[in-house]
């Protein structure tokens, strides 16, 4: 029987008069590739925290791997880099991973091991005796992906893996991703980089205001929705009201329309409409609709803002 590596109902959190996160319901299968998604103030960060059990849901409830939200046993098979890192600075490189290391209780040659095969994997074997506090961010987020993986985790958390890395960091980061998927791990990823989700999940939760507006799985979600542009003479209003039943978000400006249509097989019956009611056709563009398309379109522009 496989155990569910992530499972809530109706966890929320409120703090004072603010609702962080109301009514999150999420299922996440072990082997996923999980991306998180919503604007700045939605409730992704608490909602990792209370997964992670460093802060105490409102109500509602969940496990990880099959254990109650919070059991210290289970955190033991889990990794996880915040967004704001507050790594000890006066340690070295091996010191900090080190200590992270006997946290964990892994056997001293398990340990001396695993080091130095993780500072290969980030990079950083020639800056494994500098302090943390030579770093740059870049550097920082490299050992923080390496602390994370420490322990070889069954499920692991990444908060903005990517931030301050260069493309030849997000490239890591993507492959490393990649690398746990081959594994079996579960990965939860929140990511402000659309494009590397895009490339990475195969599902993906849109949160807004605290709720979970959608939840897809990334190759139908971008596969499927079509943005379609097109330039005609003779597009009366009944025409234009007519088109909603092939797409929607349609708009007008002039003689150009734009809309988005479910998928690629409702096209030829948009052409043959527009030309049985005699509308004259000069151009005709569709094209796939970006996961940042998508965000815009599922959550909007000032979702938690």
């Amino acid at each position: 029987m496989t155990i569910t590596a992530i499972e809530t109902d109706k966890l929320r959190k409120v703090f004072g008069d603010k609702i962080a996160v109301n009514g999150l319901t999420l299922r996440v299968e072990q082997g996923e590739v999980f991306g998180f998604l919503g604007p700045n103030g939605a409730g992704k960060t608490t909602s990792i925290k209370m997964l992670l059990g460093l802060v105490a849901p409102t109500s509602g409830a969940g496990s990880l791997l099959g254990a109650p939200l919070g059991d210290r046993a289970t955190r033991a098979h889990i990794g996880f880099l915040p967004e704001h890192f507050r790594f000890h600075d006066w340690l070295s490189a091996h010191e900090f991973l080190n200590l992270h290391g006997e946290l964990y209780g892994m056997p001293a040659a398990r340990l001396r091991d695993r080091i130095a095969e993780l500072l290969e994997l980030v990079g950083l074997t020639p800056f494994r005796d500098k302090q943390l506090r030579t770093f740059s961010k870049g550097m920082l987020q490299r050992i923080g992906l390496a602390q994370a993986l420490l322990n070889d985790p069954t499920l692991v958390f990444l908060d903005e893996p990517t931030s301050g890395l260069d493309p030849v960091g997000r490239r890591l980061v993507r492959d490393l991703i990649h690398d746990l998927r081959k594994q079996g791990k579960t990965v939860f990823l929140n990511s402000h980089l659309l494009s590397e989700v895009e490339i990475t999940c195969d599902r993906v939760a849109f949160i807004k205001h605290g709720e979970v507006v959608q939840i897809s799985r990334l190759d139908a979600l971008v596969d499927g929705a079509t943005s379609v542009s097109l330039r005609a003479s003779g597009l009366s209003s009944e025409i234009l009201t007519g088109l909603e039943a092939w797409g929607k978000d349609i708009r007008v400006d002039g003689n150009r329309v734009a809309m988005t249509v479910p998928d690629e097989s409702v096209l030829p019956a948009i052409t043959r409409y527009l030309v049985t009611h005699d509308v004259e056709l000069y151009a005709f563009t569709p094209q796939k609709l970006s996961l940042e398309d998508l965000f815009i379109q599922i959550v909007g522009t000032d979702g938690g803002l």
